[in-house]
């Protein structure tokens, strides 16, 4: 019996998405046991420190513990995003759900922005008016805290392919340095009594920590809005297309990442004649994968007549303009 026009095109659709998945990100197991392992030392010691943090009344160890929730919430969100992005593409979402990660980086970006508002106000309300904090406390908890950042960073530091995980090192990185900050202020405390320290060094580590959660920020938004990868330059790669034998022009190029680490390329390339288009197409899918790593490619052959039809289409007439990377 012959299939069905419908059970056709279901067979037909099912292996173009199968084929479409071999281009989302895969997220290995080893990096899922990475941010399960990171998870559990961390909400292992947030419950302890906010605590202590309270009982000591050390603002900089309240933030350390901060930190820790929010790294916490983080990793989950970092795991969870992981999760999602396993999914293969399906009907309703065609590309996949490789930017479940990016969407989560910017997010936990987002979420560092506000912890660290807190700690500034917080900050600025005990400069003006200090309170005793128990040094002795905060030293040892953040001694113990520093320890567990330490591990936590270094498992994360094992990933470094994905932008999620990073945003969420990010995390750990700025509670490290929370930690460094909780045991100097402690023990200046206990040695001197300058309540100020307390205050003083929490507002110093926002700051260190702003710098790493803008660029997190950064680079999620630019994946999120389909930049062109930072590792490639859009205009070689179009000038590099035209220069393929056989291509007359090229239009319509848009270059991006269907997910982490697998760009993307459309286009427009007008040939002379049409006969020579799989010919053209082989050497333009082996040009861009070798000299720039991009090996999802889909091209639109047209002639000269053929481009003349979207003369009046200004989308169409898009073409190898200013670099569109931020700068």
């Amino acid at each position: 019996m012959q299939p069905t026009h419908t059970e056709h095109d279901a067979t037909h659709l099912h292996a173009h998405l199968k084929g479409d998945a071999q281009h989302t990100h895969s997220f290995e197991g080893r990096s899922q046991s990475i941010l399960a392992w990171a998870l559990g030392l961390t909400l292992s010691f947030a419950g302890i420190e906010v605590v202590a943090g309270f009982m000591s009344n050390s603002l900089a160890l309240i933030s350390d513990a901060g930190h820790m929730v929010t790294d916490a919430a983080a990793l989950g969100l970092a795991l969870l995003a992981q999760l999602i992005a396993r999914r293969p593409p399906s009907p309703r979402h065609s590309f996949g759900f490789g930017r479940a990660e990016a969407l989560a980086a910017f997010v936990n970006g987002l979420a560092m922005l506000c912890v660290v508002g807190w700690i500034c106000y917080e900050a600025a309300l005990r400069f003006s008016a200090p309170q005793p904090v128990k040094g002795g406390m905060v030293f040892i908890v953040a001694f113990i805290g520093l320890a567990i950042n330490v591990v936590v960073a270094w498992v994360l530091s094992k990933d470094k392919q994905s932008v999620n995980t990073r945003a969420a090192l990010v995390h750990v990185m700025g509670d490290l340095l929370g930690s460094v900050a909780a045991i100097i202020a402690g023990a200046v405390i206990y040695f001197t009594g300058w309540m100020q320290i307390d205050p003083l060094l929490s507002v110093l580590v926002s700051l260190l920590i702003l710098k790493s959660t803008f660029g997190v920020l950064r680079e999620s938004y630019h994946f999120l809005m389909e930049g062109v990868p930072l590792h490639i330059d859009y205009i070689a790669v179009g000038t590099d297309v035209e220069q393929v034998d056989g291509v007359i022009a090229v239009h319509d190029l848009h270059v991006w990442d269907m997910s982490p680490g697998h760009p993307a390329l459309i286009g427009h390339v007008e040939i002379e004649h049409l006969d020579h288009w799989p010919k053209v197409l082989r050497a333009i899918k082996k040009m861009l994968l070798s000299k720039h790593g991009i090996d999802h490619i889909t091209l639109q052959p047209e002639t000269a007549a053929m481009a003349g039809l979207h003369a009046g289409d200004k989308t169409h007439q898009q073409g190898l303009g200013s670099d569109p990377r931020p700068r």
